[in-house]
Order: C-alpha cells, then sequence, then structure tokens
C-alpha cells in the first residue's frame, strides 16, 4: 500500500477511533479509579471489589457483546443503501429488556458467593458489592445500546465523551464514599459500589435525554430485527464472556490462594487494560468500516483499512511494551507501595509485555471477523485459545510447576496468540473469497 493511501486510510480509522478510545479510556478508568482508591484505603477492600467485579463482568459481558451487533449490522445495511433510522426504537427496547435479565442473573449470583473457598471475612463485601452494581446494568445496556445505534452513523464524540468525563464524577465520589465525608461515613468496597452506580445511570440518563427527540415511538416493534441482532451479537458475547471467563478464573484463583495475589492480578490487568484501549477503539472503527464496505462489495477497501490497523496497532503494542520492560517499578507504584505486592508483580511484567502485542494482533483479527458477520468463528477461535489451548498450559504450569500467577500469565499470553493466529488464516481465506466473488 502506498504512503500516502496508507495516511488517507489511517486518518479515516482514527478519525472515528479517536472518540472510540476516549470512551474506552473512560471506561477503563472508571475501573482504575476504583483500584486505585480501594488500594490506598486497603488490600481487602481492592481484594472484595476486585473478585465481584469478576462475578459481575463475567455476567454482563454476554450482553454487551450482544449489543454490539447493532453498529455493525446497521453499518452493514447502510453499506447496502438500506434505511436504518426506523430500528431506533426496537434498539432501545431491546437494551432494557437484556438489562432487566442480566440485571437479575448478577443479584442472584451473590447468593453463589459463598460457596467458593474464599477467605470467609471477604465473602459479605464481595456479596454486599455485587448487590449494588447489580441494578447498575440498566445504565449500562441503555448507554451501550444507544451508543452502538449512533455508532453505526459513526456518531461516536458524544457517547465516548460522556464515558470519559464520567470518570471524574466516579473519582469524587469514590473519595466521598469510600473514605466518608461529612455526615457520610468511610465505606470501603461498598461505597465504591455507590459511586459506580450512581455514574452508570447519570451518563445512560444524559446519552437517552440527547436522543429522545429522535426517537418515533409509532416505529413498529421490528422483532426480526432484534432476532438478528441477537443472531449476531449471542456469538460476540459468548466469545467475550470465554475471554473473561479465562481472567475472572484466574483472578478468583489468584483470590484463593491469598488477597496479595488476587490485589497483583488486579493490578496488572488494569494496566493491560488501560493499554489495550487505542488497538480496542481501532478494532471497533475496524469492524464498522468493513461492514459497511462488505455491504457495499467493496474487497480492495476492506483489505486497505485491513492492513493499516494491523500495522497501526502492532506499533503501537510493541512501544508499550518497550515502555513495560524499561519503567516497571514507576507503573506498580502507581497503584500501591506495598512491598509485598510489589515482590510479586515485578517478575510478571515481562510476560505481560509479550502478552500486549498478542493481545493487539487478535484485537485487529477479530475486528475484521466481525465486520465480515463471522460471530460465531470468533467465539470458536477464542474457545480454542482459552479453553483447549490455555486452559491445559496454565494446569501444567500451575500444578506441576509451581508457576502460581506467572503460570496463569503465561497462559493467558499464549492464548491470545493462538486465537490471533487463527483469527488472521480464518480472515484471510474469507476475504479471497468475498474478493473473487465481488469480481
Amino acid at each position: 500500500m502506498k504512503i500516502n493511501l496508507y495516511k488517507q486510510y489511517l486518518k479515516e480509522l482514527l478519525v472515528l477511533a479517536y472518540p472510540i478510545f476516549i470512551g474506552n479510556l473512560g471506561h477503563t478508568l472508571l475501573g482504575i479509579t476504583d483500584v486505585f482508591i480501594l488500594a490506598k484505603y486497603n488490600i481487602k477492600s481492592l481484594a472484595a471489589a476486585s473478585i465481584a467485579n469478576s462475578v459481575f463482568f463475567t455476567i454482563m459481558i454476554l450482553g454487551l457483546g450482544i449489543l454490539t451487533a447493532v453498529s455493525i449490522i446497521l453499518s452493514n445495511l447502510r453499506g447496502a443503501k438500506q434505511k436504518t433510522k426506523k430500528y431506533l426504537l426496537s434498539t432501545l427496547i431491546l437494551s432494557v429488556c437484556l438489562a432487566f435479565i442480566f440485571s437479575t442473573l448478577s443479584y442472584s449470583a451473590s447468593y453463589v458467593i459463598s460457596f467458593f473457598k474464599l477467605e470467609a471475612e471477604l465473602i459479605p463485601y464481595i456479596q454486599e458489592y455485587i448487590r449494588i452494581v447489580a441494578f447498575s446494568m440498566f445504565g449500562i445496556f441503555l448507554f451501550e445500546g444507544i451508543k452502538q445505534f449512533l455508532q453505526s452513523y459513526e456518531i461516536v464524540k458524544l457517547p465516548n465523551y460522556l464515558q470519559l468525563g464520567s470518570v471524574i464524577l466516579n473519582l469524587v465520589f469514590d473519595v466521598i464514599f469510600v473514605f466518608g465525608f461529612g455526615v457520610i461515613p468511610a465505606m470501603g468496597s461498598k461505597g465504591a459500589a455507590i459511586a459506580t452506580l450512581m455514574v452508570r445511570m447519570l451518563i445512560a440518563f444524559i446519552l437517552f435525554a440527547y436522543i429522545f427527540k429522535f426517537i418515533n415511538f409509532k416505529s413498529p416493534i421490528d422483532l426480526s430485527y432484534m432476532k438478528t441482532i441477537i443472531k449476531t451479537g449471542l456469538p460476540i458475547g459468548t466469545a467475550l464472556l470465554f475471554e473473561f471467563m479465562a481472567f475472572n478464573i484466574v483472578t478468583v484463583l489468584a483470590g484463593l490462594e491469598s488477597s496479595i495475589c488476587a490485589a497483583v492480578h488486579s493490578i496488572l490487568i488494569t494496566i493491560a487494560s488501560a493499554t489495550f484501549m487505542i488497538p480496542l477503539a481501532i478494532s471497533v472503527a475496524l469492524s464498522v468500516k468493513v461492514a459497511y464496505w462488505f455491504g457495499a462489495k467493496k474487497p480492495v477497501e476492506v483489505k486497505n483499512y485491513s492492513y493499516t490497523a494491523l500495522y497501526t496497532v502492532l506499533g503501537f503494542m510493541c512501544l508499550i511494551s518497550l515502555i513495560l520492560l524499561i519503567c516497571p517499578n514507576q507503573i506498580i507504584s502507581v497503584f500501591t507501595s506495598d512491598k509485598e505486592v510489589m515482590k510479586i508483580a515485578l517478575p510478571l511484567i515481562l510476560i505481560v509485555a509479550a502478552y500486549q502485542i498478542f493481545d493487539g494482533f487478535q484485537c485487529v483479527t477479530g475486528g475484521i471477523l466481525k465486520g465480515f458477520k463471522l460471530t460465531k468463528t470468533v467465539t470458536s477461535t477464542v474457545l480454542a485459545g482459552y479453553w483447549i489451548i490455555g486452559a491445559p498450559i496454565a494446569y501444567i504450569l500451575v500444578t506441576k510447576y509451581n508457576l502460581s500467577l506467572r503460570g496463569y500469565w503465561y497462559a493467558l499470553a499464549i492464548s491470545l496468540c493462538a486465537i490471533g493466529f487463527l483469527q488472521a488464516v480464518i480472515a484471510k481465506l474469507y476475504y479471497n473469497s468475498f474478493a473473487k466473488k465481488a469480481g
């Protein structure tokens, strides 16, 4: 691809990806804010919130994956020159229905926590946290449904800037409710849950107020459209579920070993999630572009956007890995100065650095497949990578070689490498078939 042409495709991707990155960064910073504040409060509160969020996000991610299909389906229809505004009301109704289902599941999950062999004093705090944030599902799903609808039109600034702005509010609420302020007592992890609930509901209300005037309440509820979203999005949600389960099972297993290990894993995941935001934003932008040009039957555009995204993401993740290797102490010390945590975390940075590159690669290849609407394929590759390849490796490294948390992170990195390779091969084969049919 010529340099000038590459710059043009990169510019178009970044124009769409930048606000998405801002929103993803805001979403991640909400978690980082909680980790940062609770780490300053005490390690027990951090461990309780980390385990609770692992359970909560494992449940939530399936529903969010379903809603991801909204932007893919509508972008594809727009590429084929079909009208799509009529689907707004159906999108909102589907979002609320999913919120009710997953809020109920999340609240119910709090009763199962007592069956895990966690530290006894952590269990009531974990249950309390989950029961509070369960109600934030309504804010999360309504916000995401509207965001995905707007994203299909490449309207991405408002929802994503809202997510970033919510970080400041969350920080203020965290300080107030975690440490206490005036008549408000210090509530630790419970306070962080209350802050999170308030912020999620507020930004959903603001975004709903923005699109309210565009809702045509006389539009018929399109059940066929809802079924298409579920059919396309369910495999995406399942793939995300498999991925979250892999990470969250490690969190739970780390918690079974000790609260220190759970805290270390939480900090490392937070670091990895923060650096992942740019590749994720580019991947989302790529899936919208691929879906649009796939619908328009323009294989050259699909190819050029895909390679541009791949080169950009790999270059960025290599740079991030280098920074992690050069400044590990400074990065970990942002979260805690606890010597025991630092002792466990620092040797793992080398693995996290390799993990970054593999994660960026599979993120781009997954975005291409989603744009092609090959969502079941994404699910299959994630299932193979984490559970057929990664799980046995983790078991051997942890049980036979006693590598503890290091063994889990080796397995996670290998899993991502396998997923990226499988997705790249499938995407290339499907593209060749698509290009041949398109002429």
